[in-house]
C-alpha cells in the first residue's frame, strides 16, 4: 500500500499565492471602478431602472457561481503575472476612450468591463484565465445592449399578431407599428417587441449551453431556441392581448397583459425552453469544468505581482487622463442665439391643439418657434445648440431628441428622408400626426443618421476640429406635412447655413 503524504510547504505556499494575488487582484479592481465610477454608477443604474436590463443584476452572481464552480480545479494551478494580459486591459481602455470621445454608453461600458477582463489575465496568468475563460466572457453580459433589436422584433410581433386576428375574425389593419383591431388602436412599442425577453433569453440560454451541454452543435440548437421561442410567443402574447380586448374592453385586457407580462410570461417561456432542451443535456452536474492537467502548460512572460498591477493600473490611467485631455476641447458660441428671419413666412402662436417639442436637457441653447405662411400653412421649427458633446450633453443619445422617453407621442414608422435628413411619423392622442425631420450638424458634417453623428463627433473629439454640435427639427401636422416642410426647407435656405448662422461660425 502506498500512503500519500501532503507536502507541508508547498501546499501553504500555494494558497499563500492565491491569497496574495486574490487580494491584489481586489484592490486593482477597487481602484480602476473608482478611476470610472460615473460609468459604474450609470451602468448599475440602467440595471436597476431599466425594464429591458434588468436581468443584468444577475449576472455578478452568476459570474461569482461559476467561479466557485471552479474553486477545485482552480486551486491546482498556479496564479503568475502575466505581461502580455496588458494588451486586454489597453484595449479595453481604447475602446473606452472612443466610446467617451464618441459619447457611446456602450463602448465605454464595454471597455470598462474589458479592462478588468484584463487585470485578471495579467495579475492571475494564461493559465488561470484559461480555467476561467466562460466566466470572464459571460461577464459580456454585464454590459447593457440589444436596443438595435427593437425596431425589427415590433416589425416581427405585427407581422405574427395581423394574421392571427385575420384567422379569429377580427378585422386588423397595420400602420407601421400602430395596429387598429375592431374599436381600437393599439401600439406595438419598443417595450412590447419582445427586446427585453429575448436580450435576456440569449444571456440564460448561453449560460446553460456552457453548463449543460459538451456538444458544441447541441450548443448552437439550444441557443437558436433560445432566441426563436420568446419571439414566436411574444407574438402570441400580443395577439391574446389584442383579442382579449376586442372580445371585453382595452382596460381589462391590457391590465390582464402587464402581470401575465411582467410576472408569469419570461418563466413560462423559461420554462418551455428547458422543456425543450432538457431530453438533450450531455453533461452531469457535477462533471468538472476543465481539467487542470491540460491547462496547465510552462508559463512564459511572467512578471513579478506587484509591478503587473502597477502596469494594470498605468495603462487604465493613461486613458483617463487622455479623456480629460479631450474634455477640455469646446467650441465658443454667441452669448444669445436667435430663430432665423424666413422669407414668405412669419412667426405665430405655438400650437395648442397638439404641442409638441424635441427634449435636449443639455443643450447650452435651445429655441422653438411656428411659423404660418399666407395660405396658414404652420411649420414648427426647433434648433438645439451644443458647445462640445459629452455625457449627458449629446445630440443622440436614448431619450432625448424627436421622442422623450414616456411621452405622449410615439413613433408610427420611419418616412423616407428630406433634402438629406432623417424623417418620422408620430402621433399623439387625439388621434394627431406629425411628420419630424431632422438633421444633425457635427465635426462639421450635416447629417440625419444618428451613427454618423456618433462617428463625427468622435472624429471631431480625438483629432480636432469644430467642437459645436447643432440639432435642427422641422415639423408640421396633417396629411399635407411633408409638402408643408418641403416649402419651408426651400424658404430657410441649405441646413448647413443655417447651422453656421445660429453657432456664429461665419
Amino acid at each position: 500500500m502506498t500512503l500519500a503524504i501532503a507536502d507541508p510547504v508547498a501546499m501553504p505556499a500555494a494558497a499563500r499565492d492565491w491569497r496574495r494575488s486574490l487580494i491584489v487582484l481586489a484592490l486593482v479592481a477597487a481602484l480602476i471602478l473608482a478611476a470610472f465610477h460615473d460609468d459604474l454608477i450609470h451602468l448599475v443604474s440602467i440595471w436597476w431602472t431599466s425594464t429591458t436590463f434588468g436581468h443584468c443584476l444577475f449576472i455578478p452572481p452568476v459570474i461569482a457561481w461559476l467561479v466557485w464552480t471552479r474553486r477545485r480545479e482552480l486551486a491546482a494551478l498556479e496564479p503568475a503575472a502575466w505581461w502580455p494580459g496588458l494588451a486586454i486591459v489597453a484595449a479595453g481602455g481604447f475602446g473606452w476612450l472612443l466610446g467617451d470621445a464618441g459619447g457611446v454608453a456602450f463602448a465605454r461600458q464595454f471597455g470598462l468591463v474589458m479592462m478588468l477582463q484584463g487585470a485578471v489575465v495579467t495579475l492571475l496568468g494564461a493559465n488561470v484565465a484559461r480555467g476561467l475563460l466562460f466566466p470572464l466572457c459571460y461577464a459580456v453580459f454585464l454590459v447593457p445592449f440589444g436596443e438595435m433589436l427593437e425596431p425589427p422584433l415590433q416589425r416581427v410581433t405585427v407581422a405574427i399578431t395581423l394574421p392571427l386576428l385575420h384567422l379569429c375574425g377580427v378585422p386588423a389593419e397595420v400602420d407601421g407599428v400602430l395596429i387598429h383591431a375592431g374599436r381600437y388602436y393599439f401600439e406595438v412599442a419598443e417595450a412590447c417587441s419582445g427586446a427585453k425577453f429575448v436580450i435576456a433569453m440569449l444571456a440564460y440560454g448561453v449560460l446553460v449551453a456552457n453548463v449543460c451541454f459538451t456538444s458544441w452543435r447541441r450548443r448552437a440548437v439550444f441557443l437558436a431556441v433560445s432566441i426563436v421561442v420568446p419571439v414566436i410567443a411574444n407574438g402570441i402574447r400580443a395577439f391574446g392581448t389584442i383579442y382579449a380586448a376586442h372580445l371585453t374592453s382595452v382596460e381589462r385586457a391590457t391590465g390582464f397583459d402587464h402581470i401575465v407580462y411582467g410576472w408569469l410570461f419570461f418563466g413560462l417561456v423559461m420554462a418551455l425552453v428547458m422543456a425543450i432542451g432538457w431530453r438533450w443535456f450531455d453533461r452531469a452536474p457535477d462533471d468538472p469544468a476543465f481539467d487542470p492537467v491540460t491547462l496547465a502548460r510552462p508559463v512564459r512572460h511572467r512578471l513579478a505581482l506587484l509591478p503587473a498591477a502597477a502596469l494594470v493600473l498605468a495603462t487604465a490611467g493613461l486613458f483617463a487622463g487622455w479623456s480629460a485631455a479631450i474634455a477640455a476641447r469646446t467650441a465658443t458660441l454667441p452669448d444669445r442665439i436667435a430663430l432665423p428671419d424666413v422669407p414668405g413666412w412669419q412667426r405665430a402662436p405655438l400650437s395648442r391643439r397638439a404641442p409638441w417639442q424635441p427634449y435636449y436637457p443639455g443643450a447650452d441653447h435651445y429655441l422653438f418657434g411656428r411659423y404660418m405662411d399666407a395660405d396658414g400653412t404652420a411649420v414648427d421649427m426647433a434648433v438645439a445648440v451644443f458647445a462640445s458633446q459629452r455625457e449627458g450633453k449629446k445630440l443622440a443619445a436614448f431619450g432625448t431628441g424627436v421622442l422623450r422617453e414616456n411621452d405622449v407621442w410615439v413613433r408610427v414608422a420611419d418616412e423616407p428622408g428630406i433634402a438629406g435628413g432623417s424623417a418620422m411619423r408620430i402621433t399623439a392622442p387625439g388621434p394627431v400626426e406629425r411628420i419630424v425631420a431632422s438633421w444633425y450638424r457635427a465635426g462639421g458634417i450635416v447629417t440625419g443618421e444618428d451613427a454618423i453623428v456618433k462617428l463625427a463627433t468622435l472624429k471631431a473629439r480625438m483629432v480636432g476640429g469644430d467642437q459645436a454640435a447643432v440639432a435642427i427639427h422641422l415639423s408640421a401636422e396633417g396629411p399635407r406635412a411633408r409638402a408643408a416642410i418641403e416649402r419651408f426647407l426651400a424658404a430657410l435656405g441649405p441646413i448647413d447655413g443655417v447651422a453656421d448662422r445660429v453657432t456664429a461660425t461665419r
